[in-house]
């Protein structure tokens, strides 16, 4: 049976907005700790729809400084490079580290700086100033003195890919002892030293997989690059550290072969160009590692990866590849997690989801996966995985959304994305579901947007109930509702309110029947079934259950 002195109180006054939102409207204000941890999961130091990157910037450096909590800064690392797989948050979180607990920062080390690039972030950002002293201390050289002896030649030749700073300035500044003649080699052909100031060690005493690569660049055939790409002691080295001396079509082939799934999921076109998908038995070969039940699986790699794939290939690209990945995609979504019940989905297509969802990076690095593309595409996984739920796109109204469920999830997606492009009302769903839908039992409401909701019942700026957001008063109807129609043993609906860009406000506040999360990672979903299955683990706290 619900707790009806609970839900009583939850009903009996609605709390009053406290803030404007970017976009004007009112809004509720995240506790530092939450606010953190939104700019963690999505931020992307990038120009979006409402802020520049060096406002983005500022705000993260004041959050962190309201955060006096150096374990919660060492597992928002964490967790937001190995859960939500960011890269440059993840980088300036373990910079504060460095200069406000270097223990932490050396416990965080080796799970935040997990490749090269990476690692090049948080060099710049250390070197800046921007989150202390601009120069490495002999705590901080150590860290990077054992990243650099200790991770793989593979790794290190990935990392040698890239400028501005390159791994050479790394090298060069951190100054790591090498721990034999092997390494001492790499160092010096990495830095591009003479042979002869590698004493005492040599040509000779350079890695095999360096060894190779230079073969491979200095081959004359393309049949000795195929060679060594396929030998028994093959060249293991990434695709573009191969690319400016690859010797035509089949030495492409052979490239494509050896990539990993990202890899051969991100370079499509490139190989497209290159005349890879010219060989009919090449495109059946990339079609099938491409939707690998078995990797994708053991992976758990997320749909939306191979949306970003789908929309970024070009035209050129045969049919049974474009294929394979709406296939990959639909198994991909076995890793979402099927909820208690149907819930109804709001999906905001205003037009400031049209902005990039990793920020405005200039001319041919910004993506072109939006807000509303990839709010679209977790409308679809959950109404994949959840069939009875309902969706409802929106901007300042709401859309009758015309879904086929045997439609792939990528052409869901792709229909979902084409709706609005007008103001924001966010209130506009749950209204939706209070009328057209108000004799359906629902588990709760997942509104996937960007927050930025500023208009109410048509009118711009305007409050709700009590001097609440318009959202908080049809939640209130909502619960009311929802209550009424299950009786008996039910816990009360879920309000979870999914945002993709880092902000410092909702339109709703956190309390025993609201979830607010950020990003679009698995571990959004996960933390959304628990929510709806009444576990007590929130955002937050799931970031506080890191391990350090």
């Amino acid at each position: 049976m619900a707790n009806k002195s609970l839900f009583s109180s939850l009903l009996a006054k609605l709390p009053r907005a406290t803030i404007r939102n970017q976009a004007g409207g009112p809004a509720y204000q995240f506790e530092p700790k939450h606010a953190l941890a939104q700019f963690a999961a999505t931020g992307c130091f990038d120009g979006t729809f409402y802020a520049d990157a060096e406002s983005q910037l500022d705000t993260l450096k004041s959050l962190i400084a309201q955060v006096n909590d150096n374990v919660f800064l060492a597992k928002l690392a964490i967790y937001s490079r190995e859960r939500a797989y960011l890269k440059d948050m993840p980088a300036a979180l373990a910079a504060t580290l460095a200069s406000r607990d270097t223990v932490l920062f050396h416990q965080v080390f080796d799970r935040v700086i997990d490749n090269g690039r990476v690692l090049r972030t948080l060099f710049q950002m250390i070197r800046s100033g921007q989150f202390g002293k601009k120069s490495l201390s002999s705590s901080l050289q150590r860290a990077f003195q054992r990243w650099l002896n200790s991770t793989s030649v593979e790794k290190l030749l990935s990392a040698s890919i890239g400028h501005d700073p390159s791994l050479r300035d790394i090298l060069r500044m951190a100054r790591p002892t090498p721990l034999d003649n092997s390494r001492r080699a790499l160092f010096g052909w990495l830095t591009d030293k003479d042979v002869a100031k590698w004493t005492p060690a040599s040509e000779a005493d350079l890695p095999e997989q360096v060894r190779l690569l230079v073969e491979f660049r200095t081959a004359e055939t393309a049949e000795q690059q195929i060679a060594l790409l396929n030998g028994d002691g093959r060249l293991k080295a990434r695709w573009d550290l191969l690319a400016d001396t690859a010797k035509g079509a089949k030495v492409w082939a052979a490239m494509a072969r050896t990539m990993g799934p990202q890899a051969l999921r991100m370079n499509l076109n490139t190989l497209q160009r290159h005349g890879v998908f010219d060989d009919a038995a090449m495109v059946q070969t990339v079609a099938n590692r491409l939707a690998d039940e078995n990797e994708i699986r053991r992976s758990r790699q997320f749909p939306y990866q191979f949306f970003a794939a789908y929309m970024n290939v070009s035209d050129e690209i045969p049919h049974v590849i474009k294929a394979a990945l709406h296939k990959a995609a639909e198994i991909a979504c076995g890793n979402v997690p099927e909820f208690p019940g149907p819930v109804v989905i709001g999906l905001d297509v205003s037009g400031s989801m049209q902005s990039p969802v990793t920020g405005n990076r200039g001319r041919g690095g910004t993506t072109k996966m939006r807000c509303v593309d990839v709010a679209a595409l977790v409308a679809a996984a959950i109404l994949r995985r959840n069939p009875d739920s309902v969706v409802v796109p929106f901007d300042t109204q709401a859309f009758e959304a015309k879904v086929d469920p045997s439609d792939s999830i990528l052409s869901l997606a792709d229909r979902l994305a084409k709706y609005g492009g007008g103001g924001t009302d966010c209130s506009l769903p749950i209204k939706q579901a209070n009328a057209t839908y108000a004799k359906r039992k629902f588990a709760g409401i997942v509104l996937v947007s960007d927050n930025e909701s500023w208009v109410y019942q048509g009118r711009p700026y305007f409050y709700g109930t009590n001097g609440s957001t318009g959202v908080m008063t049809e939640w209130q109807q909502f619960v009311q509702n929802q209550l009424r129609l299950h009786g008996g043993d039910f816990d009360g609906p879920k309000l979870i309110c999914i945002d993709l860009q880092p902000v410092q406000t909702t339109q709703a506040p956190e309390r025993s029947d609201i979830l607010n999360v950020s990003g679009f990672s698995d571990a959004v979903f996960d933390v959304m079934a628990a929510f709806l299955k009444n576990d007590a683990g929130r955002f937050v706290k799931e970031i506080e259950a890191v391990t350090l």
